[in-house]
């Protein structure tokens, strides 16, 4: 089984959402730096975790933007905005708890976007019909 025909608005979906992650790849790499303070403690080696989440994010963007790995690249993006939620609540938790960062203005919508984000991931790709 194929991946859909795609609609003009799934290949907007996907070329957007292909440069939202190999934008946020790129920053990975080139200034960690905001990235490690929202780490969480538990993660080791939280600079090699870094960056392979920013070459996974490269990656995932361009594997969006071929037939070939498109659905494979949808549902890898969908697991990874899964997997990289701990580090988004740790973030809104700092921020909140000590009040000297982002407000819920910034956190409420970013923490609940991430289903959206794991959909249209799922959507773009054509893993979801």
């Amino acid at each position: 089984m194929g991946a859909p025909a795609e609609t003009p608005s799934r290949r907007w979906a996907r070329i957007v959402l292909a440069s939202l992650y190999l934008l946020a790849g790129v920053l990975h790499l080139a200034v960690p730096r905001p990235f490690l303070h929202i780490t969480p403690a538990w993660v080791p080696h939280p600079a090699l975790v870094i960056a392979g989440t920013g070459l996974c994010e490269i990656a995932g963007a361009l594997a969006l933007l071929t037939v070939r790995l498109r659905p494979l690249a949808g549902v890898m993006l969908a697991l990874y905005a899964l997997c990289v939620f701990p580090a988004n609540l740790q973030h809104a938790v700092q921020d909140l708890s000590t009040g000297t960062g982002l407000g819920w203005t910034y956190h409420a919508p970013r923490l609940f976007v991430q289903p959206l984000l794991c959909w249209w991931a799922l959507w773009a790709g054509g893993a979801r019909r």
